[in-house]
């Protein structure tokens, strides 16, 4: 057994899923598909085909079910679990099971104090313990795809998922990379064939796993400096995702802050997915411009019909600094900037997700902007919360997954 693909469909109180077993060598395909109490609910046999789950009970956010295949192949045998859901972008909505679903969560690392980079079990449960916690229900791979022992423990406690290729800051005119003249990164860089590859793998791994609602392609491209160059590298990768994914899930690209009007690439995207700092790279220690700035870009991107959501907003913050008038770095002022930009967002309806950078502190490369990493986590490096954990869990407590501004 290479491979599976299981492509369940909803149809009324029943689901009818096709599937796909690649093998190597001789021998019948079978499937025996089981329910969470062990029970068969249904068979099949051939490589491809596809079987009926009566009176099917759902996946949804944080209320996970799931369905289990048992492969057998000649003397191999493989079990893979599945769950059955819908997602769908229909105008600016985003739906799951047919229901408008809101994303409250954020981007995270794979990081912590003692083990460094890397995956860690132990962590990953305590991680989605937080984030039930708070109220949270999605994430973002920021910036790589995660362990599939993550993506299996996600499908498992119902958490949502943004699966993302390992393609960070592919842009010449940002940073260190910058030079005095703009460069027309995709006709300086030649990664489009290996970007092409890892889109492919990346759904190959993770096609069966229903917590992973939306694939992203790539985080803080150059989008703008030569915007018909950039279309001309995205949109194959953007068609490539649709192709490779049998339940056909919603793509989009991770947005950076630049000329968002000159920016072609974002409108081809399923979702406009935004990474925004007004309140501390733009307007830093002055939320009241924050909020004009955010209102104006937000009015471009309702024009679109598209849903609208944050991938990445917040404010670096040393735990324990407090000062009794809200300035940059304290407590304080984590907890009104983010305040100040849910004013904004509530007022749109095509908004449909705030997922704040970053659930915790992370260790980065030294640097004058760094001090001892990047601090715009809502949880320390070891996992203890800052004053705006309390502020978002009072936050999304409040709204539901499920039909916020329906």
């Amino acid at each position: 057994i290479a491979d599976v693909s299981i492509t369940p469909c909803v149809d009324g109180t029943k689901a009818v899923a096709s599937y796909a077993v690649r093998t190597i060598g001789s021998g019948e395909v079978s499937l025996t598909i089981k329910d969470e109490c062990g029970k068969t609910v249904a068979t099949a046999s051939g490589a491809e085909g596809s079987f009926t789950i009566e009176n099917v009970h759902l996946w949804e956010p944080l209320n996970a079910y799931l369905y289990t295949a048992e492969i057998s192949f000649g003397d191999d045998f493989y079990a893979e679990t599945f769950g059955v859901r819908t997602i769908e972008v229909k105008g600016t909505q985003f739906l799951i099971n047919g229901k408008p679903f809101y994303f409250k969560g954020y981007g995270k690392h794979e990081d912590s104090n003692y083990h460094g980079r890397g995956m860690d079990e132990v962590l990953n449960v305590k991680d989605i313990s937080l984030m039930k916690w708070m109220g949270a229900t999605p994430f973002r791979t920021s910036h790589y795809p995660y362990s599939e022992e993550m993506m299996y423990l996600c499908d498992r406690e119902g958490i949502v998922v943004i699966d993302e290729t390992p393609a960070v800051g592919v842009n010449l005119n940002f940073g260190a990379a910058a030079g005095k003249e703009k460069q027309d990164t995709y006709a300086t860089i030649r990664t489009k064939e290996h970007h092409h590859d890892v889109v492919h793998d990346m759904i190959a791994r993770d096609k069966n796993h229903p917590c992973i609602v939306m694939w992203s392609i790539a985080n803080e491209s150059d989008t703008t400096t030569f915007p018909d160059s950039s279309v001309a590298y995205y949109k194959p990768l953007y068609d490539l995702a649709h192709e490779c994914d049998p339940q056909n899930r919603p793509v989009t690209i991770v947005g950076v802050m630049n000329d968002f009007t000159k920016d072609k690439t974002l409108p081809l995207m399923d979702v406009i997915c935004l990474n925004r700092y007004y309140g501390w790279y733009i307007y830093g220690g002055d939320l009241n411009a924050a909020k004009q700035a955010l209102k104006i870009e937000l009015d471009y991107w309702k024009q679109l019909g598209k849903p609208v959501m944050f991938t990445e907003y917040g404010a670096d913050t040393v735990a324990g600094l407090h000062q009794a008038t809200p300035t940059m770095f304290t407590e304080e002022y984590q907890a009104d900037f983010y305040e100040a930009v849910h004013e904004v967002v509530d007022q749109y309806e095509c908004f449909i997700g705030e997922q704040i950078w970053n659930f915790a502190d992370f260790a980065t490369i030294e640097g004058t902007m760094r001090v001892d990493g990047n601090k715009k986590g809502v949880f320390t490096r070891d996992r203890r919360p800052k004053f705006a954990a309390h502020t978002l869990r009072r936050r999304w407590k409040s709204i539901p997954d499920f039909g916020y501004k329906s």
